[in-house]
Parts: C-alpha cells; structure tokens; sequence
C-alpha cells in the first residue's frame, strides 16, 4: 500500500439516516460540526446521511420516496407553464 494517501484521523461517530432518524455508530474521518450522545453516554460527532440501510429499497423490499431537495417541485413548476 502507498504511505501518506490514507487519512489518519478515524474516530467514532454517529451516522444518522434523516428520511426515519436511525442511527449507528462507526468509524469514520468524516467532519462533522454537529454532537449528539449516544446511548453509552458519551457525545461523538453526528453526520447525516439522505439513505442507509434501514431506508433503501433494496434492502427494506420497500419503494420509499425521499425528496429532500424538492426536484419534483421544480420540475413540475418548470414543465406546468403552457
């Protein structure tokens, strides 16, 4: 493997799907301003994730729709103008 390429800053943080608020804890270097405690007690450093595995249908069997960034809104308003 090739030295010096490969962050060095893995920590525990809480990894939190915002379409149905489940969280796990894992390692990972992702920066994140945001904390929340856990039920250890202790605070980790929270990032949030539109998906995971608790909320994509591949795994739930379930087709789910998440729009957070309002597209179909846009595109409605863009295309409904005749």
């Amino acid at each position: 493997m090739k030295k010096g390429i490969h962050p060095e800053k893995y920590r525990t943080v809480i990894f939190k799907d915002i379409s149905n608020d489940y969280m796990f804890l894992t390692k990972s270097c992702a920066d994140s301003k945001e904390t929340a405690a856990w039920e250890d007690g202790n605070e980790y450093p929270v990032v949030k994730v539109e998906i995971s595995h608790k909320s994509h249908p591949f795994y739930t069997g379930k087709q789910t729709f998440v729009d957070t960034a309002g597209r179909i809104d846009k595109f409605r308003n863009k295309y409904n103008k005749k």
